[in-house]
């Protein structure tokens, strides 16, 4: 991989370069690039430089200069290159830092006169060499700045260069929507995969604009926050190989971050400069002005340098042993991606909270989910630390006090922290909700109890913490694995086109295909396949905790049963919207269940329901279990029937009763109480599968009767309020 190096000859060689030691500077006339275009005439010969100052990092822009901060511990030399233009190789000028003049510490800075925004420039530096001591510094390759906010060009074709950019600030009253935990409903979704195919019918598709013009369509669903796949520049986009069907696979996802500070230019109309950072501004303020959040997958487990046969593009040429988790040398790898970042290093934490402050105060983010977050936690040894500091500090930073944090609580060294990770600020994809569901769903013997302690909030998880349900990120799909679609559509994984022989994914899916694999035109199997979506999404948006949902799944999305899409930047990945009218009647279903939630706020408690208590009888219990019959629920028992009963007391006067049926058998559930009024029942036919309070004319009284595997939600009129 050490084409996407980018070289120069031996120091000293660069056109117009200023050696600090003897004074000496070349002399050539250029212009500045921005967006493209020419800033303005510079004289090389009129730049002047002074001694910076070691704080903030990276670059600085003022109305005479430009300053350049960087950290080095371990570097005996550092130069800055300016370039003309994105595709050029060679600098137009560089200047060598004064060791004696230009670094306090551990921090390089110098000041350059004469310099604006837009400015191209890179790094090199000179050092120890020392694979055993883990040093590996080059002065023949250029390196980027982990703190600069823009880039421009190319990796893989060895043109990227950072791009010094004012903060921009200018948000015109932009007003953060700030929704409670417990009013969340999240939709995962990939920037570019929302609007590139083909029948987005968007104006920009494949980008910040193009997401802009499906916000109708998030706000008739009732999504009140995205979280969006990683949208920072990233390192390693080509992978190299071949799809079996022909052409090279990219790194679709993204989980391979170089710029953690700056949007990707990928995603924009336009990103010939910086002006992409104003088309993703642009995304987080239209979707604020539409009451949704914005919430952004980081990636601070891994950088896209990858193992020792990795291109040596920023961290590991400034300071490999202070940025890695390294063993004689070689690479820790707890991501799975050939290299782990150094969490547990004071730098590497200051780092982070850089910026995470970064996007947050400049960029108006209002919410982070962290990939494999254990990593986070493991300290200068690999080890996972029970009070990680750094867990500590970005739960307690003041910039960061009112975001969300979302931590994916494993990683791929074999850590798995659902249920216990980093207090009370943290909330967790709760990868326990998403197989219960699944088992539970599926008929898998023994699934009740274990499915009650999903639907009511994961209190086995969290109670024990004094946390809430709220600390549980429900899901039945994300990124990672079948779409929903898939899920109840293939026994198994179908990777082949990845290029890996079907090997990489997850072979234990927890899914059923329902007699036929893959597609089919067998109206008996596509209709039980659309009520089990039904059952997985009613299911989920009943829960307590904040659910999310994946992109695509209100409305059938398939990626043919590739679990493991990461490098399918095509028609597998992204959204077909000529779904939303194929299957507009499990669009319906969806939109309607989200209101139903949202209607009903005994499903939006943060609270654990008591149940039955020695000072509430049970009468008054907040919720109650039975079984079909009407009788206290045997939690040992294998039948997959489970039945909940809701206060009203709890839910604004109106009580509900939850009905799940996974067996293969029609069941007469047996009622509490007098009347109800019948408001989903997956097995039914529009209208009837989820109708409105007012329109719910199906009452019954005594029993229902639930298909197989289906699930029926009851309610009853809300009870007057008593006057004062």
């Amino acid at each position: 991989m050490g084409e996407f190096e980018f070289s120069r000859p031996p120091p000293g060689r660069g056109r117009g370069a200023i050696d600090s030691r003897t004074g000496h500077r070349g002399y050539c006339r250029y212009s500045i690039a921005v967006n493209g275009e020419p800033m303005n005439d510079i004289d090389v010969s009129k730049l002047s430089v002074i001694p910076g100052r070691p704080y903030p990092m990276g670059t600085t822009v003022y109305d005479k200069g430009v300053r350049f901060t960087i950290f080095s511990r371990h570097a005996r030399r550092v130069w800055v290159a300016l370039f003309r233009a994105v595709e050029d190789r060679e600098p137009v000028w560089e200047y060598e830092f004064d060791a004696q003049r230009h670094r306090i510490g551990d921090v390089w800075s110098i000041f350059v006169k004469g310099i604006g925004e837009g400015v191209f420039f890179l790094y090199r530096m000179d050092g120890p060499v020392s694979l055993r001591e883990g040093h590996r510094f080059n002065p023949t390759v250029y390196l980027i700045d982990p703190y600069a906010k823009a880039f421009a060009g190319e990796v893989h074709n060895g043109t990227m260069k950072c791009v010094a950019v004012h903060d921009r600030m200018e948000w015109n009253d932009d007003i953060r929507p700030h929704i409670p935990a417990r009013d969340l409903v999240i939709y995962e979704a990939h920037v570019r995969g929302m609007t590139r195919h083909a029948s987005s019918a968007v104006e920009h598709p494949g980008t910040y604009r193009g997401l802009i013009e499906k916000i109708p369509h998030l706000k008739d669903l009732g999504i009140n926050a995205v979280e969006l796949l990683p949208v920072h520049e990233m390192g390693e986009n080509l992978l190299g190989r071949c799809s079996v069907s022909g052409g090279e696979l990219s790194n679709y996802w993204g989980y391979s971050t170089i710029g953690f500070f700056a949007p990707t230019g990928r995603y924009a109309f336009s990103a010939a400069g910086f002006e992409h950072l104003d088309e993703f501004r642009a995304m987080v303020k239209a979707l604020h002005d539409a009451g949704i959040e914005v919430i952004l997958d980081v990636v601070f487990n891994h950088s896209s340098e990858g193992n020792e046969r990795g291109p040596t593009l920023s961290f590991r040429g400034i300071d490999n042993t202070v940025y890695y988790l390294l063993e004689d040398g070689a690479y820790l790898n707890y991501s799975g991606c050939g290299n782990t970042l150094n969490c547990g290093h004071p730098l590497v934490r200051d780092f982070i909270l850089d910026c995470l402050r970064y996007w947050v105060a400049v960029m108006h983010i209002d919410g982070f989910r962290f990939d494999l977050a254990s990593i986070l936690g493991r300290d200068l040894n690999g080890r996972i630390h029970e009070d990680a500091p750094l867990l500590s500090r970005i739960a307690e930073d003041p910039v960061l006090r009112d975001v969300k944090l979302i931590a994916e609580a494993w990683d791929a060294g074999g850590a798995y922290q659902v249920g216990s990770f980093g207090g009370e600020r943290w909330a967790e994809w709760n990868g326990q909700y998403r197989d219960d569901t699944r088992r539970f769903w599926r008929g898998d013997p023994g699934m009740r109890g274990r499915m009650a302690t999903r639907l009511t909030g994961s209190a086995d998880l969290y109670a024990w913490s004094d946390r809430t349900a709220l600390h549980s990120i429900n899901f039945i799909t994300c990124h990672d694995g079948f779409t929903l679609r898939d899920l109840v559509s293939h026994n198994r994984k179908h990777n082949e086109v990845n290029g890996e022989g079907n090997a990489d994914g997850l072979d234990d899916n927890i899914s059923w295909n329902f007699g036929v694999e893959g597609e089919t035109d067998d109206p008996e199997v596509n209709a039980l396949r659309l009520r089990m979506q039904k059952n997985f999404l009613a299911t989920l948006f009943v829960s307590l905790g904040v659910p999310m949902l994946l992109a695509g799944d209100e409305m059938g999305r398939t990626q043919r049963g590739n679990n493991n899409a990461y490098c399918q930047d095509n028609e597998i990945s992204w959204i077909d919207w000529s779904l939303l009218k194929r299957n507009a009647q499990l669009y319906r279903f969806c939109r309607g269940m989200i209101a139903f939630r949202q209607q009903n706020p005994a499903l939006r408690r943060a609270e654990f329901f008591a149940g039955v208590t020695p000072d509430r009888p049970e009468e008054e219990a907040d919720l109650r279990w039975f079984d079909e019959n009407g009788a206290p629920v045997a939690w040992d028992a294998e039948r997959g029937t489970l039945m909940a009963l809701i206060h009203p007391c709890v839910n604004d006067g109106t009580a509900l009763c939850l009905a799940l049926n996974a067996t293969t058998e029609t069941v007469a559930f047996t009622l509490p109480g007098g009347l109800w009024q019948v408001r989903v029942n997956t097995a039914a036919a529009p209208p009837g599968d989820i109708v409105a309070a007012a329109g719910s004319r199906h009452a019954v009284k005594g029993a229902v009767a639930l298909a197989a595997r289906s699930m029926v939600v009851l309610a009853t009129p809300a009870r007057p309020k008593k006057k004062a």
